[in-house]
């Protein structure tokens, strides 16, 4: 079951498209006869996703592929115009780019600067690019952004990536509601959540798929039939966590202020055991 966006001759524009869950959305969109314009940084990649793309797609013009800088908002202008020309405008717009170098509370500046502009202000600035147009044009459409859940969870280990994902989902939960109430608007948006997938931005040095980790083409099998299910947060399992651990890893995320808990309190010493009771289903945090 797949969305009627989802359909041959309707165009998807996908940012990090030369790898990881960008390259397997792009692929099935393209094997569902959509035409499809992918961006990434990587120019190392970008020919090579290129080619699997047009394998895939119906023609080989039904592609479009450009080395683009999500953090440049005058080149995602650029950009927009570019595939209007070429498409006629885009109905499904997928803001996936996002970096995870690893950071430190009071590390490096730099680094926090680069990791908030390609995965906040990335998607914050390309769905300004491209949105307008979208609701203009008057059909159908969708919007996906890429979230995470460390952006849900924030736990420990990695401050800059956590708060651009936290700041992705509160942009897409605007953004979805901006959409709703905006008059004779025909998008809808959604937030994909993946759960742990193997990516050039996971492996980690590792060449192999670790047991417990979902392929980008199973975590986009998931989010196109729960994106036509209509869920808005596509919250997707792994081969280790199932919905049901997430979600009571996200309840007691959240009853941390109800509870008036320490922060973060699922790693806090003092709530170990009452995290543990609360997974098996003995307490009530």
């Amino acid at each position: 079951m797949t969305h009627p966006v989802m359909t041959q001759g309707r165009v998807a524009l996908v940012t990090g498209g030369a790898g990881g869950i960008g390259l397997a959305a792009a692929r099935a969109f393209a094997q569902s006869g959509m035409r499809v314009a992918i961006v990434d940084a990587d120019a190392d990649k970008i020919a090579a996703a290129e080619a699997a793309l047009r394998e895939a797609a119906r023609e080989p013009g039904d592609v479009l592929a450009r080395v683009l800088d999500v953090t440049r908002p005058a080149d995602l202008d650029a950009l927009a115009q570019e595939v209007g020309r070429r498409f006629g405008g885009v109905d499904l717009l997928m803001a996936n780019a996002g970096i995870q170098p690893g950071s430190a509370l009071f590390g490096d500046r730099a680094a926090w600067e680069r990791v908030l502009a390609v995965n906040l202000w990335g998607v914050i600035d390309t769905v300004r690019a491209f949105a307008p147009a979208m609701i203009a044009g008057g059909r159908d459409g969708l919007i996906v952004v890429t979230g995470s859940k460390q952006g849900i969870t924030t736990p420990p280990g990695d401050p800059a990536y956590n708060i651009s994902k936290a700041g992705v989902k509160v942009f897409a939960e605007q953004l979805a509601h901006e959409l709703r109430r905006t008059p004779g608007c025909r998008i809808g948006a959604h937030l994909l959540v993946p759960g742990f997938v193997f990516t050039d931005l996971t492996a980690r040095g590792r060449t192999e798929k670790p047991a417990g980790a979902w392929t980008p083409e199973e975590t986009v099998a998931f989010m196109i039939e729960r994106i036509a299910a209509g869920d808005f947060y596509v919250l997707c399992p792994d081969n280790e966590v199932d919905r049901a651990l997430d979600e009571k890893r996200i309840a007691w995320a959240a009853g941390d202020i109800v509870e008036n808990r320490p922060a973060l309190s699922r790693w806090h010493p003092d709530y170990e055991a009452a995290f543990a009771d609360f997974l098996r289903g003995d307490g009530t945090g």
